[in-house]
Parts: structure tokens; sequence; C-alpha cells
């Protein structure tokens, strides 16, 4: 695979991340199952509030489809390669990384700037009901983190939870925890003013 889409990343197979260049694999795992609904297809936290109010239904999901034909890749999809069905690669997981100077973290009220780097948010991990307990979100945090460096990235953040131990609210549970994020190598920057699911949120970082 070429420079600009990035080669595959391996870790402990066989879970393979890859990134995200397959609109029906993001669908998957992103998608709604009537393609009229509108969902969130990991864009609330990646568009500005009006336009991501703007966008209803299908028009959710071509967005999403515009973005995986970009030069940079909107994430990274964790796929299973010895799936039980043996019908190949199975996609079980996404995460979204992107520079944050273009989302809305740039201008958060909540979440602060340490300093003046231009890093790169992760700011959603997903893995797919049947898949979970199994490490996947470790290794799509790994992933995003790998991919973003390969872009030129001088850092990475991600802004989970500090819940100590104890459960989250599936909902809430997209933004990680502190724990799979210190795991994967980040360290605490610093404290935020933001909550999810009733826990505070950390920013995180991880340096190349």
């Amino acid at each position: 695979m070429d420079a600009t889409h990035g080669a595959p990343y391996r870790r402990r197979m066989p879970i393979e991340v890859r990134p995200a260049r397959d609109f029906g694999d993001v669908a998957a795992v992103l998608g709604p199952k009537d393609p009229a609904a509108s969902v969130c297809w990991c864009l609330s936290h990646r568009l500005d509030a009006k336009t991501n109010r703007s966008l209803v239904g299908p028009a959710r999901g071509e967005l999403v489809r515009e973005l995986v034909q970009r030069d940079v890749a909107p994430g990274v999809l964790a796929y299973d390669l010895a799936a039980a069905d043996g019908g190949g690669d199975l996609v079980v997981g996404w995460a979204a990384v992107a520079p944050r100077s273009g989302l809305p973290y740039a201008r958060s009220t909540k979440i602060p700037h340490h300093d003046d780097l231009p890093v790169w948010s992760l700011w959603c991990v997903r893995v797919r009901p049947g898949h979970r307990g199994r490490g996947i979100a470790r290794e799509l945090v790994e992933g995003a983190v790998r991919y973003a460096f390969e872009q030129g990235a001088p850092a990475v953040e991600g802004y989970p939870v500090d819940n100590q131990g104890q459960r989250v609210d599936l909902t809430m549970a997209f933004v990680g925890t502190r724990a799979l994020f210190e795991g994967a190598g980040f360290t605490v920057a610093t404290t935020t003013e933001s909550k999810a699911g009733g826990f505070p949120r950390v920013l995180v970082r991880r340096y190349p």
C-alpha cells in the first residue's frame, strides 16, 4: 500500500487495523440498518454544530463516502482476519482520528488546548457488538495513533472519561476510558471541564 494511504498495522493477530478506505466497511460499523435514518456516522464531533444539524438521513452517509476518498482517511478500521464465517476479513471496529484544527475540539470551551502543537484528535472508538472483550479497542487506538504519526502528527490526544473502573453507559463509551488510552501509551496532560456519562474527562497525549 502506498505512503498516502498508509500500510496495514499488524499486532496481536488475527486483528489488523487499516486506514478507513472502504465505505461499505465504515457503514457496517457506523451506518443505520435503514439507509434513510439519521444517525451520527461519527460526524457529530467532526463537523460544526450548524453543519451537523443540516445533514439528515442519507446525506450523512454520503458525506462519509466522500471522506473515505480523501487523501487522508477519516479514521481506521479493525478487521478480524480469522472470522468464523470464513468469508474473508470481517470489519469489527472503527476509530476516528484527524487533525484537531479542523474539528470542533479546536474551539471547545470545555476541553482546553494544552499547548500550541498542531495535534491530531482521537475522539471515537467503536467495536461492533459480538466482538467486544477481545482487546479490539486497544488495537484501534494503537492503529489510529500510528496512522496519525505516519501522516506527520506531532502528537495525538484523546478525551476519555476518568471512570476509575466504574461501568460506562454504552451510549457514551465511544470516548474511551483513561485506562484504555494509558494502556496504549498515552499520559494525562491536563483535566477538562467536560463530562461524558456522568464522569469527568481528561486530556491525554501520546508522542512519537
